[in-house]
């Protein structure tokens, strides 16, 4: 990978491992629905203006429907919801549970019929993702309740549902596109119940300015440098990133926050990390189909990865807050995203 990938790499591994983090800041001041509308809102009017540039809207006409399924899969239940248990959770056990999204990802590709034949390997990475969760559940919820852990699983399999609908539905149009019109849909939609729950009193510094990050730092340039990723190192090495993530929501929690780091939280995070990169490369190729074959990661236009134009096709739609770790159709299917 180029040196300028391994910057985007650094950049990202950074700033999708803070929004757990920013979350937990900004909700000292702002309930879930104001939270998510000013941070889609943010992200939208910092995307959109691109998107229309680069006449990444067009190509969405006629895909309303989906688009809209894909919204409120990824993003619309998924923020509000994660937004909502970080009241009761610590920002590192957030970001640690989202880890199991690849996990559940998996399983989806069986729900589907996709007919990769996981293997040992593959089921044993899926019974050690489960069995770190159990941990984490089980001896480091540290005041939370039952509730907070069944948001946090519809959180999990929200982002794992999303980038599947992408990958089989939307893998053909903008990437940046779509996620423009996404975060423009939800803050739209959240806006009547955000605006009307705005805090009385002026909200502290740091609470305003988590908002902004998450917006401008977490949302639209982490779009920016992922899509540059891409480019530089292809999308399946691209998504390598989203294993680092959790580690630093864990380091920043435990740092800034002074949450604790028990050794449930230790032993957890290894299994679910360990269990996701068995789950998600621990399958044999597909059978009874086409055969798929993965090729040469290129910067190049036309390279596996990207259009004609030189646009990213099937690209990852996550955040962290949107990542999909399925490169296009034509190399493999989607096992999942991550997000915060």
């Amino acid at each position: 990978m180029s040196r300028r990938g391994w910057i985007f790499f650094a950049a990202l591994a950074v700033i999708w491992g803070i929004p757990y983090l920013l979350i937990k800041v900004a909700d000292e001041a702002f309930t879930p629905a104001s939270l998510v509308f000013f941070r889609t809102g943010i992200g939208a009017v910092v995307m959109l203006p691109v998107a229309i540039r680069r006449g990444e809207l067009r190509p969405l006409v006629g895909r309303w429907r989906i688009i809209l399924i894909y919204t409120v899969v990824e993003l619309g239940i998924p923020w509000v919801l994660l937004a909502w248990a970080e009241r009761k959770l610590a920002s590192s056990l957030a970001g640690l549970l989202v880890a199991a999204v690849p996990l559940v990802g998996t399983v989806l590709q069986r729900i589907a019929g996709v007919r990769n034949h996981i293997g040992r390997a593959g089921l044993l990475g899926l019974a050690t993702g489960l069995g770190g969760v159990a941990v984490l559940v089980g001896f480091d919820i540290h005041g939370a309740d039952v509730t907070s852990f069944a948001a946090m699983a519809a959180v999990v399999v929200g982002y794992a549902v999303g980038p599947f609908i992408v990958s089989r539905k939307l893998a053909d149009v903008p990437g940046n596109g779509v996620v423009a019109v996404s975060l423009a849909l939800t803050a739209l939609v959240y806006a009547p119940v955000g605006i009307a729950e705005l805090p009385h009193a002026m909200p502290s510094g740091r609470a305003i300015a988590s908002i902004i990050t998450l917006g401008v730092v977490c949302t639209a340039l982490a779009f920016v440098l992922f899509f540059g990723l891409i480019s530089e190192a292809g999308p399946v090495r691209a998504t390598v990133v989203t294993y680092v993530n959790p580690a630093v929501a864990v380091l920043l929690g435990v740092a800034l926050l002074s949450e604790r780091f028990t050794a449930a939280t230790g032993v957890g995070f290894v299994l679910i990390l360990g269990g996701s990169v068995l789950a998600t490369n621990g399958g044999r190729r597909p059978t009874g189909g086409p055969t798929y074959t993965e090729t040469s990661d290129s910067a190049d236009p036309e390279a596996p990865g990207t259009g004609s134009d030189g646009r990213t096709r099937g690209s990852v739609i996550g955040d962290p807050g949107i990542v999909d770790r399925s490169s296009p159709p034509s190399r493999r299917e989607p096992t999942g995203g991550a997000g915060g």
